[in-house]
């Protein structure tokens, strides 16, 4: 099968983290009998330093008529350190999430047993934990109106939904649910906000068309804590775009590393595909960071567009490199591998997916090819 894909690297470790998983899509290709077409655009510190836009005209055209888009990340500190540029990189992907209505961002939130040891929780609070977010990505208060008073003493945030950006939001995470383990958590604070009341009047009508989803609601104050005192109790999450911002961040932790989170944002015609771990800097251009969140994106990806089989071999090579001990120094700082020798071995996985453990230990340990 044939796929046109939009390559965003973006900035920092964008195109480090995003050439890994090209690798890794260019492998699947090679073993499945598929063609990946990628055209390689701008967003962000990079468009603006070129274009003066941080989404230049040909990165949205580019994007509206891909199949999906891969996404590296965005941030640079000449525009991170200073409030009072007009132009800023996270404009460009604010602007493309609304042009292509990428309304619900997924995240997956995995604790592996390998790495439990690395997050600063409890191994016996965290382990086995298996949640996804569901996180509205086009509405609330980041897309509402925004003043500031002529004095400079008063700002204002406006936030507003509506029923039907609700109900499409819901509809994916109860069908989410249904797949798994049939449990739905609602977060919200209506306890307070008009809009939560919304929200929650809206899901709870929702929820009889889903008669085998448990659904519960929790404020998001207590959301925050429960992720930390007892993850395993969640399931699927949905919220609001704020609450999903800071929660999906928060919940990073459980993994042991921020370097493994992969999202998706997805439309009712186009979906975007990005690692949640930033620009990160300080790591551009060293080999060091971790390529792994971006290379499960890909993954997810891949599951978008109907390859499950093939998402579910990268998901298993990543798996097998944690076990390995086969990863960056953000998990494994005594004995790290770089970011090009981390995408290297998920590629030499998905090309020999028979080798033993020590094999593939001895190839990544300097031995030349795989036998």
């Amino acid at each position: 099968m044939k796929f046109n894909i939009t390559v965003i690297p973006g900035d920092g470790i964008g195109p480090e983290v995003t050439e890994q998983s090209i690798k890794v899509l260019e492998a699947i290709s090679e073993m499945y009998d598929h063609t990946f077409v990628y055209e390689k655009v701008m967003m962000g510190a990079c468009a603006i330093d070129k274009t003066g836009n941080p989404l230049p005209n040909e990165t949205l055209a580019s994007c509206k008529k891909s199949d999906a888009i891969l996404f590296g990340a965005i941030g640079d500190p000449k525009y991170d350190n200073d409030p009072t540029a007009k132009v800023r990189p996270e404009q460009g992907l604010l602007k493309l999430r609304k042009e292509l209505g990428l309304f619900c961002n997924v995240r997956p939130v995995t604790a592996y047993n390998s790495l439990l040891k690395n997050s600063p929780l409890k191994e016996e609070i965290i382990k086995d934990t298996d949640i996804t977010i569901y996180r509205e990505l086009t509405g609330g208060i980041y897309f509402g109106i925004k003043e500031l008073s002529d004095d400079g003493q008063i700002a204002f945030d406006g936030c507003s939904y509506s029923v039907e950006e609700i109900e499409r939001m819901g509809h994916l995470a109860f069908k989410a649910a249904q797949n798994r383990r049939k449990k739905l958590t609602l977060v919200d604070k209506a306890n307070v906000l008009e809009t939560s009341r919304l929200w929650r009047k809206t899901i709870t009508k929702l929820a009889e068309q889903y008669k085998d989803v448990e659904v519960d609601t929790m404020f998001v104050d207590n959301a925050a804590m429960q992720l930390i005192l007892n993850p395993k109790q969640f399931d699927v999450i949905l919220t609001e775009n704020l609450f999903g911002d800071i929660l999906s961040d928060e919940a990073s932790v459980i993994g042991g590393s921020i370097g493994l989170l992969a999202s998706a944002s997805i439309g009712d015609r186009n979906a975007l595909f990005e690692p949640i771990h930033g620009s990160y800097p300080q790591a551009k251009g060293k080999d060091i960071a971790n390529p792994l969140a971006s290379i499960l994106s890909a993954a997810m990806l891949l599951k978008h567009l109907g390859l499950h089989k093939e998402s579910f071999v990268i998901e298993k090579a990543v798996q097998k490199s944690l076990e390995l001990g086969i990863t960056t120094q953000d998990i494994n700082y005594e004995n790290s591998f770089s970011t090009s020798k981390v995408g290297d071995f998920i590629v030499d996985y998905i090309h020999n997916q028979e080798d033993s453990n020590i094999n593939f230990m001895n190839v990544h340990m300097g031995q030349s090819t795989i036998i």
